[in-house]
């Protein structure tokens, strides 16, 4: 439901989690969500996820709202940040990833199951912070 889906994005409760939404002409044209990918010991790893509407993709925002989001991990004291999930399907997200520094440190067969490609790898991506 649209009730699951907003909890599940937003988490509400979390004390070191953020959405952030980027918007134009009053619209909202894209999500971002900023976690630590772990728990105690491994929390100096971030995660984040983004979503952009369909209609406008292609037009930079996504680049732009990422290096807003990587800025806000590196503010917050994040030494690395951890992708779980990016859809091998996905060649412009993983295209924009690669871009800005971050590189396939390994894949999962058939860990998606896409509407329009079946069963679909998942590439785990990372990149660091420090740089």
């Amino acid at each position: 439901t649209e009730s699951e889906a907003r909890d599940l994005w937003m988490q509400p409760g979390s004390d070191r989690r953020f959405t952030y939404v980027a918007t134009q002409a009053g619209k909202v044209v894209a999500t971002s969500y900023l976690k630590p990918n772990g728990v105690g010991l491994s929390d100096h790893i971030c995660n984040a996820g983004w979503m952009v509407a369909p209609e406008s993709s292609g037009q930079g925002i996504g680049r732009v709202f990422a290096e807003y989001v990587i800025g806000r991990a590196v503010e917050l004291g994040f030494a690395g940040m951890q992708f779980n999930a990016v859809v091998a399907s996905n060649t412009r997200a993983i295209g924009l990833w690669q871009s800005m520094g971050f590189q396939i440190v390994g894949t999962v067969p058939d860990a998606f199951r896409h509407k329009r490609d079946g069963m679909t790898p998942v590439h785990i991506m990372y990149r660091d912070l420090h740089e």
